[in-house]
């Protein structure tokens, strides 16, 4: 199952100011395609426009509601895990199993020590461990 994650960019409210472009339906949507351009050239794509409300602050103790527009886009998010269709939760991805070694694994180094035994015992090669 493909998933996706989504951004919401608010989307311009006044028009760009280009050669050639005189009257302010153009530059308005001038504005809107250099948005939607620069969102597609990081993989987002457009879904839709939204108009929300938004409670501001008006004056020290008032407030009031104004909306806002927001531009949605969306894009396959690459980590997606797919979903259990019973619980609609992400699977847990299984660990593959250690695979079983096909030899003895080697004993320790052993080396030669110059120092006296402690026990008293004087053995011609002594195992020292690091």
């Amino acid at each position: 199952m493909r998933s996706f994650e989504y951004k919401a960019v608010p989307a311009p409210n006044t028009g760009t100011k280009a050669k050639g472009v005189k009257t302010t339906e153009d530059r308005f949507a001038l504005s809107l395609t250099e948005t939607l351009n620069d969102m597609a050239e990081d993989g987002w794509e457009y879904v839709r426009a939204e108009t929300l409300p938004c409670m501001e602050r008006k004056g020290l103790t008032g407030s009031q509601q104004t909306y806002q527009n927001i531009l949605i886009f969306r894009r396959l998010n690459a980590t997606a895990m797919p979903l259990d269709r019973k619980t609609s939760r992400p699977l847990q991805p299984v660990a593959d199993p250690e695979p079983e070694p096909d030899h003895e694994p080697e004993p320790a180094a052993t080396r030669l020590s110059s120092r006296p035994p402690e026990d008293g015992v004087t053995p011609s090669i002594r195992a020292v461990e690091d």
